[in-house]
């Protein structure tokens, strides 16, 4: 497996992993059943493409992500910070908005930097970042 292949997966695996740590957090947080339901969906999604990333990884025998604990606890800790005082609908969908528009923007860099790369990680990729573009449409309507 190319260098570039692999750096693309993983920055895939690392934005999915971000993702659904995310939704665990805040899932409990959530008091509308409309968005518990919709970020439920988006755990699933983000879960396969996760999953086709290792996948992929894998089969090319390359190294897979490896979570940063610290990223972990700090993605976690600025969840809780950021819901102390505000647990709103529109709150949760704004801070979900903002997480996804951070998952465009580094698959943007990460394919900005890793042009070598082939057509199944950037398949991948592009799927990761138009299902990001969807979910932010689809969470406009709660804020």
């Amino acid at each position: 497996m190319k260098r570039d292949d692999a750096e693309i997966l993983r920055e895939v695996q690392k934005n999915t992993e971000m993702a659904m740590k995310a939704i665990d957090t805040v899932s409990d947080k959530v008091y509308d059943d409309d968005l518990a339901v919709q970020l439920s969906r988006q755990s699933l999604k983000y879960s396969e493409i996760h999953n086709k990333a290792l996948d992929k990884i894998l089969e090319g025998k390359a190294e897979p992500y490896r979570t940063n604990n610290i990223s972990q606890m700090m993605l976690v800790g600025g969840i809780h910070s950021n819901t102390i005082f505000n647990t709103s609908t529109s709150h949760i969908a704004e801070m979900m908005i903002q997480g996804s528009n951070r998952g465009i923007t580094d698959m943007c860099k990460a394919l900005n930097h890793h042009e070598r790369a082939g057509s199944f990680s950037l398949e991948i990729a592009k799927e990761l970042m138009d299902f990001e573009e969807k979910n932010i449409e689809r969470l406009k309507k709660y804020l």
